[in-house]
C-alpha cells in the first residue's frame, strides 16, 4: 500500500484499513474534505484499496484536482518526501509560494448543514451517520466542531482536528476539555505547530485526561508560576504534581 508519509489519526485510520467501505467510497469521491495534505494522503491510499470501485474512483478524483492546487501543495516546505516524490512523478512543479490557507484540494457533494448553536442543533448531529458527522467536522461551524470533538467515534474527532477551518483558539479550548478522548489530547500535544501556543501547553498539562507521559514532557515549557500552581493542584495526576514539586525544588536550590 502507498505510504503517503504523514501520520495523523485520520490518515492512519485509512492506512490501517479501519474505515468502512461506504466512507472510503465517499472519501474517494472527494466528499471528505480535510486539509489538502491529508486529503491527498487519503486519496493516494485509496488508489490501492481492495475494492476496484474505490480504487478507480480515487484515481479519477486525483485526476480532477486542479493543477494549481497541487502546485501550491508542492510549495509547502513541510511536505513529506513520499508525497513530494509522487507530485514530482506527476510533473508537478512547486508554485512560487504555498497558499496561506490549508483548504482541501477538491470538495464534491453537498455539505451537511447544521448549526450546533441553535436549539436542536446538537441533537441533529447525534442522529447523523459517521460520514455526515465527518463532513460537518471538516466544513461546518465552530459550534459543531465543539460538539463533534467529543464524539465517541475517533474518525469523527480526527476529522475535527483535520478541519481547514480549525483555529488556534479552538485547539486551546479542546486542550482544556476533560471530556474528550485521550487520543485527541495526545494528537494536540504531538503537533509542533499547536504547542507553540503557550495556552495549549498549559491547558494540556492541567488537564487530568492528558496522558501522564505527555504532561511530563510539556512540563518544562511552563512558567515558574504555573509549575508552582501544579504542585498543589489535586486535579492533575500525582506523577505530574511530584514532577512539578521537584522542578520547583531544583529551581530554589540554584538561587
Amino acid at each position: 500500500m502507498i505510504d503517503p508519509g504523514i501520520r495523523t489519526p485520520l490518515v492512519d485510520s485509512f492506512r490501517r484499513g479501519e474505515v468502512a467501505k461506504d466512507i472510503r467510497l465517499q472519501a474517494a469521491r472527494g466528499e471528505l474534505a480535510p486539509r489538502g495534505v491529508e486529503q491527498l494522503a487519503v486519496l493516494l491510499i485509496l488508489t490501492e484499496d481492495a475494492e476496484a470501485e474505490i480504487r478507480e474512483t480515487a484515481a479519477a478524483t486525483l485526476k480532477s484536482v486542479p493543477r494549481s492546487a497541487l502546485e501550491g501543495l508542492s510549495a509547502r516546505t513541510d511536505l513529506p518526501g513520499e508525497m513530494r516524490r509522487w507530485l514530482d512523478e506527476q510533473g508537478i512543479t512547486p508554485a512560487a509560494a504555498a497558499p496561506a490557507s490549508d483548504e482541501p484540494l477538491v470538495e464534491t457533494g453537498e455539505p451537511e448543514k447544521t448549526d450546533a448553536a441553535t436549539p436542536g442543533g446538537a441533537a441533529q448531529l447525534a442522529t447523523m451517520s459517521v460520514m455526515q458527522k465527518m463532513k460537518v467536522a471538516t466544513r461546518g461551524t465552530r459550534e459543531a466542531r465543539a460538539v463533534l470533538i467529543r464524539d465517541p467515534n475517533r474518525l469523527v474527532a480526527s476529522a475535527v482536528l483535520s478541519s481547514p477551518k480549525l483555529t488556534e483558539n479552538e485547539i486551546e479550548g479542546f486542550a482544556r476539555m476533560a471530556n474528550v478522548a485521550e487520543e485527541v489530547l495526545r494528537v494536540i500535544g504531538m503537533n509542533r505547530s499547536w504547542i507553540k501556543n503557550y495556552g495549549v501547553v498549559a491547558n494540556l498539562v492541567r488537564n487530568p485526561k492528558t496522558p501522564v507521559g505527555l504532561s511530563l514532557q510539556l512540563l518544562n515549557r511552563l512558567t515558574e508560576k504555573d509549575v508552582k500552581m501544579l504542585t498543589t493542584d489535586r486535579n492533575v495526576p500525582e506523577p505530574v504534581r511530584i514532577a512539578a514539586r521537584k522542578k520547583v525544588s531544583e529551581k530554589a536550590s540554584t538561587r
